[in-house]
């Protein structure tokens, strides 16, 4: 890089700084997202190599899943919560797909979701995807699907019905408020496969239990979890 050359990125940098999402510090590389300390501050979970873990314990009774995962602890004020929020309302998807990266790396290294055929996000209603510019939860199986090196398949499982949000509510009301919202728009194409349904946070499991039904309806279907964080409220 000639003098001049460096003279000009390091203005530029000083113009327009680069800062770090978990903690607004500055970063000296602009592909860089987040600072070495936020990387090592991120509260993985350690579920992917864990049969019966908690997010699969969730699902017991409910629904017939062969494997879950949460690459993270979510708790209120946490850094996964403000980079989630950054994701879902901020239109910074750039987290979406690190942290998507970060998940299929779990999940590959694990050896418990080596036969996965295919990715299938969890679905927002038509009307909130426009108002929100993207599905969160595909811009984080698209992460997934680079570091898995399987295909994600959109449009496949459609939400019907535009739900109230499912912030505060609790178990039986968010149960009642996402029950029958799903439907499979070409069950053919599913048949066979071991899917894995994508979102960002798991909270009672309801939405990922109403999709998954939806899915587990089709022949001969195997069904697995991951989602990027879980709380245990």
């Amino acid at each position: 890089m000639s003098f001049l050359q460096q003279i000009f990125n390091d203005t530029l940098h000083l113009l327009y700084p680069h800062l770090c999402a978990g903690c607004g510090k500055d970063l000296p590389y602009k592909h860089d997202l987040l600072c070495l300390r936020c990387i090592h501050e991120l509260p993985h979970t350690g579920f992917a190599s864990m049969p019966g873990n908690p997010v699969e314990k969730y699902f017991w009774g409910r629904l017939p899943i062969a494997a879950a995962h949460s690459e993270f602890y979510f708790t209120n004020d946490s850094l996964i919560q403000h980079l989630l929020h950054q994701l879902k309302y901020k239109g910074n998807d750039r987290i979406g797909l690190f942290l998507g990266e970060s998940l299929g790396k779990t999940l590959v290294n694990s050896g418990r979701f080596n036969t996965i055929d295919a990715l299938i996000p969890l679905p927002l209603h038509p009307d909130k995807q426009r108002r929100r510019g993207y599905n969160q939860a595909a811009v984080i199986g698209r992460g997934v699907a680079e570091v898995m090196h399987v295909p994600l398949l959109t449009g496949l499982v459609v939400k019907q019905e535009a739900t109230e949000t499912q912030t505060n509510k609790h178990r039986a009301e968010r149960w009642d408020n996402v029950s029958a919202s799903f439907t499979i728009s070409d069950q053919q194409s599913l048949v066979g496969k071991h899917l894995l349904l994508i979102d960002d946070v798991i909270t009672t499991g309801a939405t990922l239990e109403a999709c998954g039904q939806a899915i587990l309806e089709i022949s001969n279907i195997r069904l697995s979890i991951a989602t990027v964080a879980h709380t245990s409220k």
